[in-house]
């Protein structure tokens, strides 16, 4: 049976271990001083080379060559350990090996003799899955260990083990390999293998790979096992469901000259063609962050590892595109990635993102500071029409309430009512809240206030505030950044409660859509 291409080319030396020479070294140095310690713990994200740094250092240490040429993979004891039949080293995947009866059962044998090396090795993958009771168990022989024994642990999240542990360790860091570094090592894969690679084709291998080697080496085994003698940057985007970065870059393109409709005839076109909308979204999100860089630093050597082509068209959009529009895009964006997992329209959360990236950043949970109410030039009043109402005063508690606990109320709107209604209601930018009324202000936002002010929504969304609030209210829908209660609320409430056949009233209902909850 074939064997996977990352368990035929896992590191089998120092020298091959790629991305961790802060750990290499100071491990060398150790064997060379005989300063090894008892214990290690290898900490990193995964497929970054902890268990097969582990499995180095097994050998380095029972090797029988001379002490600069370990481990020389060639003696009886690095043979065995390459094949898996070396008994004194004993690898207990801690998952599947988590109670306190098996770590008992290990500190029972640790006292035995190692039968083939000089030493007895267990490494522990994933120890933070032991049980508190376990780690309990493990401490005193992680603390004295019989002279032959040595501990390495290794982990992908370090916070989740007891400090009581970790102080018995010499801790080891092991950080994501960069994408010059992994293409670099596909290379010498792809050509060892009898295969030619496109340095483009490599270097998105590495960039999806997020800085785990293994990663990008089950993604290249697998463009291998496509047939063809090359492997082109097609087929690595097919496989990925990415699109090309041409797509991309025209897509920030309208976002940073605020083209909304050439930016939703793209997501179309990826619709119409099958794309990964969610690929399509990383994708994004990486170029943005490109052009966030270069707009904080000038710096274009920070960007080594992608294509120049695109690093040149992300200078020319950080002239295009101010930095608050870059942040808040690569927020919205960033959002729109979970959003689309559980959308019922698949390009909707995609379409949103854009438009609210091109509107601007909301600013819910900024302080409602209540203006004047503005001037309208009117005809005098005749003696039969009532004096106008007076702004009705702020609820401070309840506009506190409400912008407190606004993402709250916006994910129950999106439980009972959609993504669509939420994502509109987080383009508020202000709040007003009467006795009688709620005032929500949308800025320049059209296409979200409209939304909101759609019969059939407004009087879901007025029935959810007067539930939240434990009270009757007026919804109104506004444009500006500052939400101002219409004299309408202050009207009606002098009238009683029966806001029926008056004129302000329908004022309010038609013209501002307001909507009456009894």
């Amino acid at each position: 049976m074939t064997q996977a291409l990352y368990r035929r080319w896992r590191s089998q030396d120092f020298d091959e271990l790629v991305g961790q020479d802060h750990v290499t070294q100071t491990l060398r140095n150790a064997l060379r001083d005989d300063r090894v310690a008892h214990a290690y713990l290898f900490a990193g994200p995964r497929g970054t080379g902890k268990t097969s740094t582990a499995r180095i250092l097994a050998k380095a240490l029972n090797c029988s060559a001379p002490q600069d040429q370990r481990p020389c993979n060639e003696c009886p004891t690095c043979i065995a350990i390459n094949e898996g039949r070396m008994i004194d080293l004993i690898e207990i995947d801690a998952a599947s090996n988590n109670s306190v009866d098996d770590v008992r059962e290990l500190r029972d044998k640790v006292g035995f003799r190692p039968s083939e090396g000089r030493y007895k090795i267990y490494i522990i993958d994933e120890v933070h899955m032991l049980s508190q009771q376990a780690f309990n168990a493990l401490l005193k022989t992680l603390e004295e260990p019989p002279p032959h024994a040595r501990f390495i642990l290794a982990t992908t999240e370090p916070h989740r083990i007891p400090a009581t542990v970790l102080s018995r360790c010499q801790r080891f860091d092991f950080r994501r390999i960069p994408a010059r570094e992994i293409a670099g090592h596909l290379q010498h894969i792809a050509a060892a293998e009898g295969f030619g690679a496109e340095e483009e084709a490599l270097l998105a291998i590495a960039r999806s790979a997020q800085g785990c080697m293994r990663d990008a080496i089950s993604l290249l085994d697998q463009m291998l096992s496509f047939g063809a003698e090359t492997v082109t940057l097609a087929q690595v985007q097919a496989a990925l469901g990415a699109v090309s970065s041409q797509t991309v870059g025209a897509f920030v393109d309208a976002l940073a000259t605020r083209d909304a409709p050439a930016g939703l005839k793209l997501i179309r076109q990826l619709v119409l063609d099958g794309s990964s909308l969610t690929e399509f979204t990383n994708q994004v999100v990486e170029h943005l962050r490109g052009v966030m860089v270069l707009q904080m630093t000038q710096d274009a050597v920070l960007l080594n590892d992608l294509p120049g082509d695109t690093v040149r068209q992300m200078q020319t959009q950080t002239q295009r595109m101010n930095l608050a529009t870059t942040l808040f895009a690569v927020k919205r964006f960033g959002e729109a990635i979970a959003q689309l997992k559980g959308s019922g329209q698949p390009q909707l959360p995609l379409e949103l993102a854009l438009i609210e990236a091109l509107q601007g950043e909301p600013v819910t949970a900024a302080p409602v500071v209540v203006a004047a109410a503005p001037q309208v030039a009117a005809a005098t009043p005749s003696k039969q029409e009532a004096p106008a109402a007076k702004p009705p005063p702020l609820d401070q508690a309840a506009v506190q309430k409400l912008q407190s606990q606004w993402k709250r109320f916006t994910t129950q709107v999106r439980e009972q009512h959609g993504m669509q209604v939420q994502a509109a209601l987080n383009s508020v930018r202000d709040i007003a809240v009467s006795e009688d009324g709620v005032a929500l202000a949308f800025g320049n936002n059209a296409f979200s206030r409209d939304i909101i002010a759609r019969p059939d929504i407004h009087g879901k969304v007025a029935t959810m505030l007067a539930d939240f609030l434990g009270r009757p209210v007026l919804l109104e829908c506004q444009m500006g950044d500052q939400a101002q209660l219409s004299r309408v609320v202050a009207a009606r409430a002098d009238q009683g409660d029966d806001p029926a056949g008056d004129p302000l009233v329908d004022y309010a209902v038609n013209t501002l859509g307001a909507h009456i909850v009894e």
